[in-house]
């Protein structure tokens, strides 16, 4: 099968264990996410190596996000971060962009961003070290929400993180809001990722729920150039069967869906 959306797969230990990274290579990832939120330098720069050699074994050529915390806090259970903190970018994300410049990391994605200025000032400090990664924003602050048209005209793509946004937007709101970004996402010509809970099931079931894949459904029909999975393909018991369950969701979706140009990572 092959699909025009894209999947966007988390690589973590689950993915890390014998076969299970090709597997799920062959099974059609075409987007691979590293979240950073533990950055170690040399642990990342192995795992990124073995990716990357696994995928042109299996002849293909997938980028690589590189998914920056920002200025998130971690706690004991899950995370946060401070919104009465002026922006400045934080010295830790900063060692990380030198490093994806030095690893040829196709993309940064920004964690917690609330304007166009702040983007600017990633693009700036990227192209300082001699990069030219693009930046993917992540929206999951209302103030992002609010900002969205400056933050598109600045970014190469932006990502529904539908997981924090949910909570500074309540959550009736938010397939509302996941609409309008998309929709706006498309409007500017600009590539959008839907994210957050896609197949949460799948962390720990083989199938997901009805549900779940109404959820990936809409979002395919209302636009979105890609969906992606966090702790499915992370830490969850099943990544190359949600990856499998991913695409055939897309295949059939686009089966019905009429009237969208897709914009690929």
């Amino acid at each position: 099968m092959s699909t025009h959306a894209q999947i966007v797969a988390t690589i973590g230990p689950s993915a890390e264990k014998e076969g299970i990274l090709k597997r799920m290579i062959e099974s059609h990832v075409d987007v691979a996410r590293f979240n950073f939120e533990w950055f170690d330098s040399t642990r990342e720069g192995i795992r990124i190596e073995a990716f990357r050699a696994i995928a042109k074994e299996c002849g293909r050529t997938i980028p690589i996000i590189a998914d920056l915390p920002g200025a998130r806090i971690q706690l004991a259970q899950g995370h946060t971060y401070d919104p009465a903190l002026p922006f400045s970018i934080t010295k830790k994300d900063e060692e990380m962009v030198r490093w994806c410049v030095e690893k040829n990391i196709e993309y940064v994605a920004l964690s917690f961003v609330g304007s166009g200025d702040e983007v600017t000032s990633y693009r700036e400090m990227i192209k300082r070290y001699g990069g030219s990664q693009k930046i993917i924003a992540k929206i999951e602050r209302s103030v992002a929400v609010d900002a969205i048209d400056a933050i598109l005209a600045v970014s190469d793509a932006v990502m529904v993180a539908r997981g924090d946004l949910g909570k500074e937007v309540p959550l009736e709101k938010i397939p509302f809001v996941q609409q309008m970004l998309i929709a706006k996402a498309h409007a500017a010509q600009k590539p959008v990722i839907t994210a957050t809970q896609m197949l949460l099931s799948m962390t720990l079931n083989q199938e997901p729920t009805r549900a779940e894949v109404t959820d990936v459904e809409t979002a395919i029909m209302e636009g979105s150039d890609a969906v992606m999975l966090s702790e499915e393909t992370a830490s969850g018991q099943f990544p190359v069967e949600a990856v499998r369950m991913m695409e055939r969701i897309i295949v059939e979706a686009e089966k019905h869906r009429t009237g969208h140009t897709l914009h690929p990572l």
